[in-house]
């Protein structure tokens, strides 16, 4: 029941932040005078969607020269050390 809920909670706010990301590009391109995301969907409003099916297909460049352990933990060991202070 609490995982049901909390992931329910999850789901809803990553929602909230694709349409509210969607609004936001909407609203800039309003004043800049251009068209702006309207692709993908009635309205643009399967942007959202789409967007984060991108970024879950994108493929990770790992470099060859570099540790790869380094090259991925680096990144969650600079956000734990910023959140400590």
């Amino acid at each position: 029941m609490l995982v049901c809920n909390s992931l329910l909670i999850v789901i809803a706010a990553l929602l909230a932040v694709a349409f509210l990301t969607l609004l936001e590009r909407k609203l800039m391109a309003i004043v800049q005078l251009r068209v702006g995301p309207n692709v993908i969907g009635l309205f643009g409003l399967l942007q959202p969607i789409a967007d984060g099916l991108k970024l879950l297909t994108k493929s990770t460049i790992l470099p060859l020269a570099s540790s790869t352990v380094l090259f991925i933990l680096s990144p969650l060991a600079i956000l734990f050390f910023s959140l400590l202070v």
